[in-house]
């Protein structure tokens, strides 16, 4: 079975000093972002290039299913977006913010580029990845190699429900500590039923990548795979401030020229049906495929939501218009 490499570009901002002695500091003002490659095609440096951004506490392995199929046709990149995974933590936890997220993407696609020319480029975000795609798709004077082809947004838009936020604002940052994976998948999943649908192998893989060993001088067993403090600029979001940034999400969003797929839980908290409705009407026209059964977000697993991705960013060109 085809498994990833893993990679590392360096993004401006200072990275936090380093948690474990085995981990070399970052160079002065800059951080490792960490991402994942796949790339079945037999070609290095395939042109079609996929890169996907996880949600908000989460990091590139959740794609692996996904990756698995897509990597047949094309390079995909995975991304652990700094903070978490096997990326570098900042030394200003303010800077845990889309600003610096799009930021290092662009330097990620610069070195993607450099290595091997990209001819064809698209982007699969669940919730916080698809609002970095929406900065990144919807700013058209960007230095990015290429224009984003096909876009695809999991479970978020630019009108986020207030309650969700407020339901990931209980548990984001809060210390935990697992004597076994299976402790801690057991503790994820009491806090991620809205996932939906999942055996207890699915998600105990979903889990793996989640924790890291701590030190024996520290006590031992696993913590989360993030730096707590992507909880600081989270917590200081006031309803106000989240409605007043609706504006200009959405003008991002009706800069978009790429073919966007929206993608719904059906029970989703987080993105209402009225704002899927209303993409789907202005901007690029979001086509729109919802799975019941399943709230914030769904985790690209399950063959139906897979395939829908897959059918959509690997159809023939005009095959996806309208």
């Amino acid at each position: 079975m085809i498994e990833p490499t893993l990679n590392y570009v360096l993004c401006p901002g200072p990275a936090a000093s380093p948690e474990t002695p085995d981990r070399a500091p970052a160079p002065a003002q800059q951080h490792r972002m960490a991402y994942w490659e796949w790339n079945a095609t037999g070609n290095p440096a395939h042109p079609h290039v996929i890169v996907c951004v996880h949600g908000l506490s989460r990091q590139g392995r959740d794609f692996d299913t996904l990756a698995r199929v897509l990597s047949q046709h094309a390079r995909v990149i995975c991304t652990d977006v700094v903070g978490r995974g096997r990326s570098d933590w900042l030394a200003d936890p303010m800077g845990y913010q889309i600003p610096q997220y799009a930021a290092d993407m662009l330097a990620l696609l610069a070195q993607l580029h450099q290595q091997a020319p990209i001819s064809t480029l698209d982007w699969v975000g669940t919730s916080m990845g698809g609002l970095i795609g929406m900065g990144i798709t919807g700013q058209p004077a960007l230095p990015l190699p290429v224009p984003v082809r096909r876009l695809v947004l999991n479970d978020v838009g630019p009108v986020i429900q207030w309650q969700a936020l407020q339901r990931i604002g209980q548990y984001l940052g809060q210390p935990a500590r697992f004597a076994s994976l299976q402790q801690a998948a057991d503790a994820m999943w009491a806090i991620s039923t809205s996932f939906g649908p999942h055996t207890s192998a699915q998600w105990l893989e979903l889990s793996r990548a989640m924790v890291r060993a701590l030190p024996q001088s520290a006590g031992g067993g696993l913590a989360l795979h993030y730096d707590p403090a992507i909880a600081v600029p989270f917590k200081t979001l006031t309803q106000e401030a989240a409605a007043a940034g609706e504006a200009a999400l959405w003008q991002l969003y009706d800069h978009i020229t790429a073919q966007t797929l929206l993608l719904r839980g059906a029970q989703s908290d987080l993105l209402s049906r009225d704002t899927a409705q209303a993409m789907a009407q202005r901007g690029p026209r979001a086509r729109v495929v919802e799975f019941d059964g399943v709230g914030h977000a769904p985790t690209l697993v399950a063959e139906d939501q897979v395939a829908a991705v897959a059918d959509f960013l690997l159809a023939a060109e005009g095959a996806v218009a309208g």
